[in-house]
């Protein structure tokens, strides 16, 4: 059984930082693909940034520049650093992580910011 929980969310102003932290724990060997999405209200869940576990990255158009998403294999988690947050990235934030054939996803963490 495999469990992903996320955690860093809150409550910043404009233009301020969060850094979400994505763990996974189970039977796990290892992590393939990790990924963090987003979900605002009224709009579909879309991909903020994945990670491969080869280290390689994409970002979405809207996170390029500010957000940087990383991992540490040996803890099997995963990190989004968010940087000059802005209102539109109001939203709640989901991680998914690729364990072999099968896809998990978190409960997600909400990031709200403020103008």
């Amino acid at each position: 059984q495999v469990q992903v929980v996320e955690s860093g969310g809150g409550l910043v102003q404009a233009g301020g930082s969060l850094r979400l932290s994505c763990a996974a724990s189970g039977s796990i060997s290892s992590i393939n693909n990790l990924g963090w999405y987003r979900q605002a209200p009224g709009k579909q869940r879309e991909l903020v940034a994945g990670i491969t576990s080869g280290g390689r990255t994409n970002y979405a158009d809207s996170a390029k520049g500010r957000f940087t998403i990383s991992r540490d294999n040996a803890k099997k988690t995963g990190y989004l650093q968010m940087n000059s947050l802005k209102p539109e990235d109001t939203a709640v934030y989901y991680c998914n992580v690729k364990i072999g054939l099968r896809a998990y996803w978190g409960q997600g963490t909400q990031v709200t910011v403020s103008s």
